[in-house]
């Protein structure tokens, strides 16, 4: 179901720069293609390169883009999968997927571009030797390089320092120490050799790390730091063409990080920025081009085409832009001639767009529907318009890979539409569009992509192109269109979406873990859902052994493409404990179908579906309770509320302002999710309530926030002080510090065993700090550290408990550890033992 969120007010205000559907063919101004042409003019590169989206120095990529007009391009070593989602349920793979489009989504404001590797963000880590012990680390560098040697930047950014591994992520300082690594091996021929068969070898003329006060821990003592070796740039320059200064295009492109809850206001006036010199040749007059010539001199052949095009830089008209066409033309037929392919292929993609926008032509292929099945029909409508006055020939339109093509040859004329409609089979091997790096299983530490030509890339290629060619006065140029979906809502005007290839048939089990808590028979629900009209065909579950599955098949029939059938197969567990995986499987003919199609839809990024294999988790564990209704104030976003109702309590998700000691009387506990403290303001105001609501017997599980941005001063009913302490090392030794402690022995005896196959880290931000009221129930520690004794805090309050707990259940549940599951039964019962297991409500 599509989410709506609400884009901060001060986008409203700068339209022209964000376009909040990024599918949407462009209408540029006469100013931007100026800005265009200036960029086009200029022959340099900036590659910046740090681990996450939100890592990159928005300031300093617009400034390269926008001030210095530089190619400006972000490299950003993973995809985000390992964060936490403030917008939605996604995580993980999905949440990579969402963090992708919002970093594209900022190139589009801030002008770079975007490249990855094929590292996956497993979570925090504390040191480079953890991150390299689970990212492959040849295969990680091997990425650098490639995207060095690919982009060829003249000039590469740090965002952090490769000198000081273990004073911040350590995702982070790899970056900079396997960029500082890449640097000079991109030109060694002998180093990766298998990737100089797409690719030349390069040597980047300077490399800096991009400093400021906060890696000196004070402005006061970065002031006092010598900076003979460091370049400064003025960040907050204005753009009179855009009405915005660096800095305001900066706070829009971090802003799209909205997943991370990254909207921020904007900043004006001037600022300094600064980077330091790490390798390479020594920089003059401030300039980090130094040395480099920058013109269009720099390539052979190229005194010809600068000559034309710095003229019509200097001499743009801008309520005419199409005076300029025969000019770029020529342009255009010279730049094919140059030697260099690297500058070639990225002028030429530059040029060509420069002349469409001065052309005024608009280009499109529109699909009658958003997604299709192969092996089946579709209509693609066709619009091109001349919005100038020079004539220009419509010589032939084809789509690709459909083979087809029409000869059209119209003129078309100033301001006269033209139509036309393809109607065509999608060949039955046309792949299904999905995410690439998901198509093959990885590992915790690696996306599994083993095609040279596309690692990097930030998305997968569209299915289908169109292609235009255009005749301007006897000279030919092909434009090249994705494909897209056009539509409307009456409440939302024009829209676009990509334009996808689906599997005839999906199918999702509704519960992706399930718990059975004996060895009672479960009925669970697969959802198939047809890709095509007229489907037909049977499901069957596969299951682990000593799990039974009734019946063995069913048989799907579904009229219209689009729509779902729910058939219900019985899962009968084995009699002791155990775990595994149930999938289901579509058989449509000859051919079977195994995975899940999940659509992501959120306004401020393109629509996109992905597929994944579609699998559930089962565990049939031992699990006794106390206490049966619990109230849940949701945080920043998990399934805990789901998790808890897996194992037989009665959940119901609270929102603040309901908060009453009326309503809380039906309850036996409250749990409050995941950074609610930094996510909820009236939350402060409910605290007296809640600690009341313990007083009298309830029981309050806090689960982790951070320090930083606390909504409340008073966490607990007692002294309470968060850090950033956290273990991050998943299979930590847990030590029990009081293993008398009720809450290790009832109702379920807590062992070591319940702490095997955790995922991701033990947990995050424990308390530092408590008042003598806590008793800790658990201590752990990364390797070389000291032990930290807060992940698990109880204090007695009045008649009930209030539990606070770093513990990382919220990955836990989803990953089905049953002795998560265990250790939160327990922190619910605290207090109950006089409560027979059927008995439903504390009576207060």
């Amino acid at each position: 179901m599509p989410k709506r969120i609400a884009l901060f007010f001060y986008i409203l205000l700068c339209s022209s720069v964000l376009k909040i559907n990024a599918q949407k063919p462009q209408t540029p101004s006469a100013s931007k293609i100026y800005e265009s042409i200036q960029k086009l003019n200029f022959l340099g590169s900036v590659l910046y390169v740090a681990a996450h989206p939100d890592d990159e120095n928005t300031r300093l990529i617009a400034y390269m883009a926008n001030q210095v007009k530089a190619r400006t391009a972000y490299l950003s070593l993973t995809r985000g999968d390992g964060g936490q989602n403030l917008i939605g349920p996604e995580i993980r793979e999905l949440l990579g997927v969402i963090r992708t489009q919002e970093l594209l989504a900022a190139r589009r404001v801030d002008g770079g571009e975007q490249i990855f590797s094929r590292a996956n963000d497993f979570g925090y880590s504390k040191h480079p030797e953890e991150t390299l012990a689970i990212w492959d680390e040849q295969q990680v560098l091997s990425d650098v390089v490639l995207a060095i040697r690919k982009f060829k930047p003249d000039v590469i950014i740090n965002r952090f320092d490769h000198r000081t591994p273990g004073t911040t992520h350590g995702h982070h300082t790899t970056s900079a120490v396997l960029s500082f690594e890449a640097f000079d091996l991109a030109a060694n021929k002998n180093a990766f050799p298998e990737l100089l068969q797409h690719t030349s070898t390069w040597q980047p003329k300077r490399l800096f790390f991009n400093t400021n006060w906060w890696f000196y821990g004070s402005q006061e003592k970065f002031d006092k730091v010598d900076k003979s070796n460091m370049l400064h740039f003025d960040i907050g320059v204005y753009y009179p063409l855009k009405g915005l200064s660096n800095n305001e295009v900066a706070a829009l492109a971090s802003s799209q990080h909205l997943c991370q809850g990254f909207g921020r206001l904007s900043q004006r006036g001037s600022q300094e920025e600064y980077i330091e010199l790490i390798k390479g040749e020594r920089v003059e007059n401030n300039d980090i081009f130094s040395g480099i010539d920058t013109s269009w001199n720099r390539v052979k052949g190229g005194k010809a085409i600068g000559a034309i095009l710095y003229e019509i830089e200097n001499n743009f008209n801008f309520t005419n832009p199409s005076a300029h066409l025969p000019a770029l033309i020529n342009a255009y037929k010279l730049l094919q001639d140059i030697e260099n392919q690297h500058w070639k292929a990225i002028k030429t993609k530059e040029l060509k767009h420069i002349i469409q926008m001065c052309a005024g032509l608009y280009l499109e292929a529109s699909a009658s529907t958003p997604t299709i099945a192969a092996n089946n029909s579709i209509k693609i409508d066709i619009e091109a318009v001349n919005r100038s006055t020079v004539n220009m020939l419509l010589k032939s339109i084809s789509i690709t890979p459909l083979n087809q093509i029409e000869n059209t040859d119209i003129l078309l004329q100033n301001n006269k539409k033209f139509n036309y409609t393809f109607s065509s089979l999608i060949p039955e091997n046309t792949a299904s569009t999905n995410a690439y790096w998901l198509n093959e299983k990885g590992s915790l530490g690696m996306y599994k992509v083993d095609d040279k030509t596309i690692i990097g890339n930030p998305e997968t290629k569209r299915a289908l192109q169109a292609n235009f060619v255009v005749d301007f006065d006897g000279y030919s140029i092909n434009f090249e269109k994705d494909v897209v979906h056009r539509y409307s809502k009456p409440d939302k005007g024009e829209l676009y979406r990509p334009f996808e290839i689906i599997p005839e048939a999906s199918a999702k089990i509704s519960e992706k873990v399930i718990i059975f808590n004996n060895n009672k028979q479960h009925d669970i629900s697969v959802i198939v859902k047809a890709g095509k009209d007229d489907l037909e065909g049977h499901v069957e579950v596969c299951h682990p052994d000593g799990w039974s599955v009734y019946p063995k098949n069913q048989k799907v029939t579904i009229k219209h493409k689009g729509e779902e059938q729910t058939l219900v197969f019985t899962i009968i567990p084995p009699k002791n404990e155990s775990e595994g995986f149930i999938s289901p499987i579509v058989h449509v003919g000859n051919k079977s179908f195994t995975k899940e199609l999940i659509d992501i839809s959120y306004d401020h990024i393109p629509h996109q579906t992905v597929l994944l294999p579609s699998e559930s988790k089962v565990v049939r564990l031992d699990i006794k309770k106390r206490g049966e209704n619990i109230a849940y104030i949701q945080g920043a976003g998990d399934v805990v509320p789901e998790s808890l109702e897996q194992i037989g309590y009665n959940v119901r998700v609270i929102k603040t302002e309901a908060v009453t000691a009326e309503l809380l009387s039906n309850f036996d506990a409250v749990v409050v999710g995941i950074r609610a403290y930094n996510t909820l303001d009236d939350l402060d105001f409910k605290q007296q309530t809640l600690f009341d609501f313990v007083a009298k017997g309830g029981n309050m599980i806090v689960q982790y926030n951070t320090s930083h941005r606390l909504k409340t001063e008073q966490l607990a009913p007692y002294n309470l002080t968060l850090s950033r302490d956290r273990v991050t090392d998943e299979n930590a030794e847990v030590t029990f510090l009081n293993p008398q402690h009720e809450v290790l022995n009832f109702p379920n005896k807590i062992t070591q065993q319940d702490f095997d196959g955790w995922t991701q880290e033990r947990g995050l931000y424990f308390p530092s700090a408590w008042g003598k009221e806590f008793t800790p129930i658990l201590s752990m520690h990364d390797k070389n550290e000291s032990p930290k004794s807060g992940s698990l805090l109880v204090a007695k309050h009045g008649k009930g408990y209030y539990i606070y707990t770093g513990l990382s259940f919220f990955r836990e549940f989803p990953a089905g550890i049953s002795g998560a599951y265990r250790l939160f039964a327990n922190m619910l019962s605290l207090g109950k033992e006089n409560l027979k297991p059927e008995e439903a409500t504390l009576k207060h």
